[in-house]
């Protein structure tokens, strides 16, 4: 094997190793998969869920629990979307596949004055179809492909734009409470998975819905997070672990931490009291 090639194998499998070692480690911390789950892995033909699928389906053969792997795809009804590119890719792995048709592209156009972002309102129906599906089909977990710095930049839109302390948990119980959430790739870099796509050579498919718009408040915040990235290296990886160690008597929210109820909690005055203030009448 010739030297660049093997560099290339080498570099690799060092990046591999570091993907699978960050989602067993966020699949353990959060107790995210266990004996018998049914995984519904929520395929959108991006490199993130790409990379997720293919990191899950490396764990399940050497995990120590069992669990079952299926792969889904909404097919919004976006013209020109190739539809045979998933089935063809998921046919050629073996995963079992279900490729789930609705048209939410026409009620997102209709609803969505042009011009305006979006995403949010086509970010909901998704939600709202695949929740319903893995109810139908008895998924115990639905997997999403967010990653390390989605939550980022999840944390600081809600801080500049909706005024709250909150992110994307890598598990979440669904408001209904039929639905638990997991984001198995929240550890990972996205420029890590960038690279791991680069290697596996993905067949990619964009989403061409907003005809590339790009939601600017979130774009700035990848610029800003790439910024910092790159001038104070491992300032996202300590932003990320301040979301890890919450102190709710440090802030400023009653309804987390209770002020108004905060008592003294001195001991009575005892003999030691009363004889420290014996001496101070001495002087």
């Amino acid at each position: 094997m010739s030297g660049p090639i093997q560099k290339s194998r080498t570099q690799f499998n060092k990046l591999q190793k570091r993907l699978r070692h960050y989602v067993g480690d966020a699949i353990a911390d959060y107790n995210m998969i266990e004996h018998g789950d049914k995984i519904m892995m929520c395929l959108s033909g991006g490199k993130d869920s790409y990379t997720l699928l293919d990191i899950l389906i490396n764990l399940q053969k050497t995990a120590p629990v069992d669990f079952e792997l299926i792969a889904v795809n909404l097919d919004q009804k976006q013209p020109g979307f190739p539809g045979h590119v998933l089935p063809q890719y998921l046919e050629s792995i073996g995963v079992p596949y279900h490729i789930i048709e609705k048209d939410t592209y026409s009620v997102v156009k209709r609803v969505i004055p042009d011009g305006q972002t979006t995403c949010s309102l086509c970010s909901r129906l998704r939600r709202g179809t695949l929740y319903g599906y893995a109810e139908e089909i008895g998924a115990t977990k639905i997997a999403l492909g967010h990653h390390r710095d989605d939550i980022l930049e999840t944390f600081f839109l809600n801080i500049f734009y909706g005024g709250k302390l909150k992110a994307m948990p890598p598990k979440l119980l669904s408001d209904d409470k039929k639905n638990i959430v997991i984001r198995p790739l929240a550890y990972c870099r996205e420029k890590d998975i960038e690279r791991y796509c680069a290697f596996r050579d993905f067949p990619i498919i964009p989403c061409n819905l907003c005809g590339s718009q790009e939601n600017l408040q979130r774009q700035a915040m990848k610029v800003m997070l790439k910024t910092w990235d790159k001038q104070y290296p491992g300032r996202l990886e300590t932003i990320f672990t301040s979301l890890q160690n919450v102190a709710p008597s440090q802030l400023a929210d009653t309804g987390l931490f209770d002020f108004v109820g905060l008592k003294l909690g001195r001991e009575s005055e005892g003999p030691t009291r009363a004889a420290g203030l014996g001496i101070l009448a001495l002087y």
